[in-house]
């Protein structure tokens, strides 16, 4: 039976980074990503096998319980997020509801379908979180309260499934994506942000990918229920 790490949000900046790095260190992995040509690509130059989901469908997990019936899985990393910044006056409901189900419920989703098959090789939960779940700012109101309790999640899941199954926690600042173009829109936006982490730049997914990769490891055996700052410093010193 095959063994795979199950990465989420594979195509985006940090999943895509994070599958390279497995890919280098001659782990196998299954790719998850809404975007078809995207993941096909990707999975096609690594050797991967994919599915095609969004993890806001209703009963998304019931096409990967078929894809991966045979497989048993080392690891989980959720790199799916969202950026919907806006002036809290400007909110609706469907804002608070929409981001909690994708940054935290589809998680949840899945560790608990995948739990028994984890717990057969103790395996390792990578959450995604942001500098922005303990840190304020403006316009953040619908993402960070998501995000904090992805936090709360970790912490929770991490004193549940022990000893047989990790989990822990990134929580990135700024990293350049697709996602975050729209605040990276030109360079002059890009070095005022940068400017704001005492490392005075904005982050590579592969920054992210490489705590991620570590934590998916039997390197981080003996940690669990942590919140992890990937931020430049942004957190704690900026």
């Amino acid at each position: 039976m095959a063994k795979k790490y199950l990465i989420f949000g594979a195509t985006g900046s940090i999943g895509s980074a994070l599958s390279e790095q497995l890919y280098e260190d001659k782990a196998d992995c299954h790719l998850v990503s809404k975007s078809e040509d995207e993941v096909k690509k990707l999975a096609n130059k690594l050797s991967y096998t994919y599915s095609v989901c969004d993890v806001l469908e209703l009963n998304f997990t019931k096409k990967l319980l078929e894809d991966l019936a045979s497989t048993e899985i080392l690891g989980i990393a959720y790199c799916i997020g969202s950026i919907n910044l806006k002036p809290f006056r400007l909110t609706k409901s469907k804002d608070f509801v929409s981001t909690y189900v994708l940054n935290l419920v589809a998680a949840a989703d899945i560790i608990r379908e995948f739990q028994s098959n984890l717990t057969l090789n103790n395996g390792s939960v990578v959450l995604f979180s942001t500098v922005a779940a303990k840190k304020g700012f403006t316009n953040h109101s619908i993402i960070s309260p998501a995000k904090a309790g992805v936090e709360g999640l970790t912490v929770s899941l991490a004193a549940e499934l022990a000893p047989k199954i990790r989990v822990n926690c990134i929580a990135p600042s700024l990293t350049k994506s697709k996602m975050s173009q729209i605040l990276l829109k030109n360079t002059k936006s890009e070095e005022s942000i940068a400017k704001l982490h005492p490392l005075k730049r904005i982050g590579k997914g592969a920054d992210a990918a490489s705590v991620a990769k570590f934590l998916l490891s039997n390197d981080s055996s003996w940690i669990t229920g942590q919140i992890i700052g990937v931020d430049g410093g942004r957190s704690s010193i900026g």
